[in-house]
């Protein structure tokens, strides 16, 4: 008897990226209505795209060139706490950024640990406002990123290899340059181009570290434009040239990345006997450790002055809270409502190409969906009244790509293992889903809705739009307090949301493993 491939969802899934597909190109339409492409950029507008690129292109370079040193010595060594180490690496992706901004204000800001060391000696202080003030914040966040990137690629090296340069007796160098050289000319350009096109989406950092005009991004520029003048003609174009710039960079870094292969091995646990030499654990113990302060001390300073500030805490922080919590939950239900069918349509097909649609929601940023949405909005009802369920579609929007990543390969598998067993047995639709794919997939549905919900409860960008004074969420009242020189409160919510953002990702990650196996 022959099956033909199994279809999950197709109707739904269809559905779900159409849904997708529309919401996304609703908002790009209603942007370039409103754009006057005869009025063209002012020299304000420019400057604002040319410190866009520049930070970009710094941010990535830096975080990229300081993590191969990084990933190298984690690759080589073995060591109490590597595990939680690399486990850490991870955190800056779910912390939020208000947060981390605060915790590097607390290290390096004008009253920071870094300026206290400097005052006590009697060396001039330093500023963390304006252009390095950015690319600080950014290599904080794109470090671990780029140093786990490298890590896997690291780990991709058969051991066969590293034997045979032990056997030749190789030098230290000509392993780097003969084995890892290689696999660096293939990683290394795409992680620094990633890094590039997540830096050029960045809002909250130049919003609280930008330092006026000359340190303006062009989400920024949107947000004045939209915020302050009320210019949707300006924040229309600008948006434009936002997406045709950050879209621009993603189809550089496919074009740039050589093809270059590795070989294969027999899948054996890699020994490095180039790094038995002790002079040679000098380097490796000064790359992980510097790495590892400038990773956690900033998280450890926003746990010690949140502790001190939680008193001064006013009532006000608790109440965004409950509402960053509800913004939270309902991008969880909406990405799940759009991210499940459209896995299991991407599962089902035999061409790969349909994917592509859950990445619409990283193209365009969050500002020129929210500014298409406001524009959209505007005329048939009261924009300010809708902030809370904008805000948690678009938040449920740019977490679709990262999810679909998280579900699809698990999915495959399962179609590919039980499809012609479901098709025997006549299993279609809810009962499909309900007694074969969501009981083996339930630790990746726990893990991208945590994943969602975090990302969601830190989120400062469509709600600085949106928000009024009656509706606000954590991370924008703790900004407003930071912007009213209230740090001590500042301090006690931005450990709140940090508590919150780990809280829920741990929640719906623990809930989805228990009781996986059973």
């Amino acid at each position: 008897m022959a099956f033909r491939p199994l279809a999950i969802s197709t109707r739904t899934g269809a559905s779900a990226a159409i849904s997708v597909v529309a919401l996304v190109f609703a908002a790009l339409a209603a942007v370039a209505s409103r754009a006057e492409f005869g009025s063209g950029l002012g020299s304000a507008d420019w400057a604002a795209i040319r410190f866009t690129a520049m930070q970009a292109l710094l941010s990535a370079l830096i975080s990229t060139l300081l993590a191969i040193p990084v990933a190298r010595a984690l690759a080589r060594r073995r060591f109490w706490g590597r595990g939680v180490l690399v486990t850490l690496l991870g955190a800056p992706f779910i912390l939020p950024v208000i947060v981390a901004v605060l915790g590097l204000l607390a290290v390096f800001g004008r009253a920071g640990w870094l300026n206290a060391g400097l005052s006590a000696i009697g060396m001039p202080t330093v500023s963390i406002y304006g252009l390095h003030g950015v690319v600080l914040a950014h290599v904080f966040f794109n470090l671990p990123l780029a140093t786990r990137l490298l890590l896997q690629a690291w780990h991709t090296l058969p051991a066969e290899r590293f034997r045979l340069a032990a056997q030749l007796n190789l030098t230290p160098r000509a392993v780097f340059l003969s084995l890892e050289w290689p696999m660096l000319r293939q990683i290394v350009p795409g992680v620094a181009a990633l890094i590039f096109v997540i830096c050029l989406t960045s809002f909250a950092v130049a919003l609280t570290l930008g330092g006026g005009p000359r340190a303006t991004t062009i989400e920024l520029a949107i947000y004045q434009a939209f915020r302050f003048d009320f210019d949707l003609s300006r924040a229309a174009l600008l948006s434009l040239v936002q997406l045709g710039l950050a879209g621009g960079a993603a189809v550089l870094a496919l074009w740039i990345i050589p093809s270059v292969s590795l070989g294969g091995g027999r899948d054996r646990p890699l020994r490095r006997w180039d790094a038995r030499g002790g002079w040679q654990r000098i380097p490796d113990i000064l790359a992980i450790g510097t790495g590892a302060a400038f990773l956690l001390l900033p998280l450890c300073a926003v746990v010690w002055r949140g502790l001190l500030g939680l008193p001064a805490t006013p009532t006000s922080v608790w109440l965004a809270a409950g509402t960053s919590i509800g913004v939270a939950l309902t991008s969880v239900v909406i990405l799940l409502a759009l991210a499940l069918p459209l896995a299991g349509w991407i599962a089902s097909a035999r061409q790969g190409g349909i994917e592509g649609v859950g990445l619409f929601g990283l193209a365009a940023s969050p500002l020129m969906i929210g500014t298409g949405w406001f524009i959209l909005i505007n005329p048939v009802a009261d924009p300010f009244a809708l902030a809370l369920p904008v805000t948690a579609l678009v938040n449920a929007l740019m977490g679709l790509p990262f999810v679909l990543r998280i579900l699809v390969p698990p999915l495959r598998d399962t179609v590919q293992v039980y499809g012609r067993l479901s098709q025997s047995l006549g299993l279609q639709g809810w009962p499909l889903w309900r007694w074969v794919i969501l009981p083996r997939l339930r630790p990746q549905i726990g893990f991208a809705a945590g994943l969602t919900g975090a990302l969601s409860m830190g989120d400062l960008g469509v709600i600085a739009l949106f928000a009024d004074p009656d509706r606000t969420t954590l991370p924008l009242q703790m900004y407003r307090l930071m912007g009213s020189y209230q740090m001590e409160a500042a301090s006690g919510a931005a450990l709140i949301l940090l508590g919150l953002s780990l809280g829920i990702f741990w929640a719906f990650d623990k809930g989805g493993r228990w009781h996986a196996d059973a």
